[in-house]
């Protein structure tokens, strides 16, 4: 895979599977924090911040559901990438330019923030458009600053106080067996390594398949950063994680109770409009030629996240900002 090598690009420096054939993901590079105080390096100011991200990016999708979610969208301008990636990683386009300096590549503005980086190029990035650096581009971290350092815009509440490690604890749940369970799978070199990662994955479906059967959200009655990260991968899951990385034991839509889920949280809010299924199913099967070498994008499955779903008969503590008026299905 490609990566930055002391700031020059290469295409044959990045190992993504260890010695036993296993998806072994790169930690992130960039892990400073905004902090709501006026004294500090990365300042919670109004204007300040950028976010790069992927349409087409369960992790970058994570920080775009939080920033529109919490009303942030005038506090930190977005723009995005082109979903398809080839040897030359992420890019800008005519139609997805890069609004801060005119990039060709998104590696060009990790060089921008270190000349010498060394690394992989990923999305989300939150930039400091003073500093002109990267302050972070781990998603878990940006999603819990913009929900903590920055004032209140709306009624949303992704972090109630007091319950920080419960949800903290069902994110590394999530993460583990489901996020990034699926490119254990999808990236595997070994069959015993992609059969432990399905093993995983549908026993994680198969507890929360049970659970959601008389629980609204994954932390109960309120919406969280939780249900965000779950959200991510599942509202992907039929489209590319079933067919492009094996994970075709049962579709989320097969599952009656995930399914439901999947569709509310889909219908809250303003998800909808962060949600691009084009996006992310030209991303998954052009950009990965070691899966898909003849990089044919599938026309199905026919999804409507917009139908109706049942899980208005469970209780639930959802701000107006979050409440819409869906119908409901009867099964």
């Amino acid at each position: 895979m490609n990566m930055l090598v002391d700031g020059e690009w290469r295409t044959d420096a990045y190992e993504a599977t260890n010695e036993d054939g296993e998806f072994d993901r790169d930690e992130t590079s960039f892990r400073d924090r905004i902090q709501d105080d006026p004294d500090a390096e990365f300042p919670a100011e109004s204007g300040r911040y950028h976010v790069y991200i992927s349409r087409a990016c369960p992790w970058a999708h994570r920080v775009a559901m939080t920033r529109r979610l919490l009303g942030l969208e005038d506090d930190i301008t977005l723009s995005i990438v082109e979903p398809e990636r080839y040897n030359d990683g992420w890019e800008f386009s005519e139609e997805y330019p890069d609004p801060l300096y005119g990039a060709e590549y998104l590696r060009d503005i990790y060089v921008r923030a270190d000349a010498d980086f060394t690394g992989r190029v990923t999305v989300p990035v939150l930039w400091d458009k003073e500093a002109e650096t990267i302050v972070n581009n781990e998603s878990r971290e940006i999603m819990r600053m913009l929900s903590t350092e920055f004032d209140d815009r709306n009624d949303v509440d992704l972090l109630p106080e007091g319950r920080e490690d419960e949800i903290d604890d069902i994110i590394d749940d999530v993460y583990e067996s489901i996020n990034n369970g699926v490119y254990r799978a999808g990236f595997a070199d070994a069959q015993d390594a992609y059969e432990r990662a399905v093993d995983d994955l549908f026993d994680a479906l198969d507890h929360w398949e049970e659970v959601f059967d008389d629980q609204r959200f994954l932390a109960g009655e309120v919406f969280t950063e939780a249900d965000i990260a779950m959200f991510a991968t599942l509202v992907r899951f039929d489209h590319v994680y079933h067919t492009h990385f094996k994970c075709n034991r049962r579709a989320i839509h097969e599952y009656p109770n995930l399914w439901n889920y999947t569709k509310e949280v889909y219908q809250l809010g303003d998800i909808s409009e962060t949600v691009n299924v084009d996006h992310i199913t030209r991303h998954y099967y052009k950009s990965h030629g070691d899966i898909n070498p003849k990089r044919l994008v599938p026309t199905g499955p026919d999804i409507d996240f917009s139908a109706p779903h049942n899980r208005d008969r469970l209780p639930a503590d959802l701000p107006a900002e979050l409440r819409g008026d869906a119908a409901v299905a009867d099964d």
